[in-house]
């Protein structure tokens, strides 16, 4: 019980700072749990739960704000949909997977302290747009994060959209890929601990007042710096596993 509550309280932690700056927290929720020693068959299907849980909470209150750029979702999101259900198919054996994912952590780490500098904007095309959903989509699917860490930076670095837009671009497509993620997972035949329900509950908890504060009470580059940090630890502990 008592392993189960420090989990819970690391992710409603890294949920509540993760939604500040327009993300769910799936590397994140993989960060932890890894840190905690969940079995690698139980990180994927767990992490895409939460990010369901997280991400739908952002959507919906984005949505009521209308401030989702549904044109650019559908071009980036709809491509990047088929590619995170054939990525949750592959099961990969527990090396494999902890080498990758630790990969994938690292480079999110190295996004999260990227200072992108957006050039005039432009209108983005749609084969630029499908080939950037799609590879954030196959990764979602394969590790278990939502995409959003691929694609909030691709948005802004290619010019599509500026970082406030991107960030709101993130929820609704972390949510879309963790769903159909989720779906080949389970095909897969890889389940959740058996801990969802109340890691699931943390995660809502952080989302609720991470979007409720916003950014009043931490800079976002110091909340890009911790994050960084988690990531970093967690990847070199799955690269050494």
């Amino acid at each position: 019980m008592g392993h189960v509550l420090i989990i819970a309280i690391l992710l409603t932690a890294v949920s509540l700072v993760y939604s500040m700056v327009g993300q769910a927290g799936g590397t994140a929720f993989l960060a932890i749990m890894a840190l905690m020693g969940l079995p690698a068959a139980e990180l994927r299907p767990t992490a895409l739960i939460l990010n369901i849980v997280a991400a739908g909470y952002a959507t919906w209150r984005l949505n009521a704000a209308q401030v989702i750029d549904w044109r650019l979702l559908a071009y980036v999101g709809l491509p990047a949909l088929p590619l995170s259900f054939l990525g949750g198919m592959v099961a990969l054996e527990s090396g494999v997977y902890f080498t990758l994912t630790g990969c994938v952590l690292l480079f999110a780490a190295v996004m999260m302290v990227t200072k992108w500098k957006a050039l005039a904007s432009s209108s983005p095309g749609i084969v630029p747009a499908a080939l950037v959903g799609s590879v954030a989509g196959f990764a979602s699917g394969i590790t278990g994060i939502g995409g959003g860490v691929f694609l909030a930076p691709a948005v802004v670095a290619l010019s599509w959209g500026t970082a406030r837009q991107a960030a709101n671009l993130s929820a609704p497509f972390i949510l879309g890929n963790s769903m159909t993620g989720l779906l080949g997972v389970v095909i897969a035949g890889q389940r959740p601990t058996a801990d969802v329900g109340p890691y699931a509950l943390a995660a809502l908890a952080g989302a609720v007042v991470g979007t409720m504060i916003g950014q009043r009470f931490m800079s976002e580059r110091a909340t890009r710096y911790v994050l960084a940090a988690i990531l970093l630890v967690a990847g070199l502990r799955l690269l050494g596993r």
